[in-house]
């Protein structure tokens, strides 16, 4: 599946330099800064596509920067480390009720 514009009537959220904006089986995510303009874009994929459109985004990075990590590769960490980028799993929100004994 190739990346396609999400209709301008869908989701828009601005902040922060980003704007997130989520259509019908697609989602991009603008980041912008005086330095820096970058464009993302998240579809459907073998992994992504258990999610439901507007929550994608949250699956598609979650699950990119989960994998990214688990690489354990040092050329990744440096240029992390580089950007002042770090990621860390957290347990589902499911599996936190479950442990506090609210599941």
């Amino acid at each position: 599946m190739s990346a396609q514009e999400p209709p301008s009537h869908g989701a828009a959220i601005k902040a922060g330099g980003f704007t997130l904006k989520t259509g019908e089986e697609s989602a991009r995510l603008e980041m912008e800064c005086p330095h820096q303009n970058g464009l993302l874009y998240m579809v459907p994929g073998d992994r992504s596509w258990v999610c439901e459109d507007e929550l994608r985004p949250a699956h598609v990075l979650a699950g990119f920067f989960g994998e990214i990590a688990e690489l354990d590769d040092a050329r990744i960490r440096e240029a992390m480390n580089r950007w002042g980028l770090y990621y860390r799993p957290r347990p589902l929100a499911a599996a936190d009720d479950s442990e506090n004994g609210n599941g």
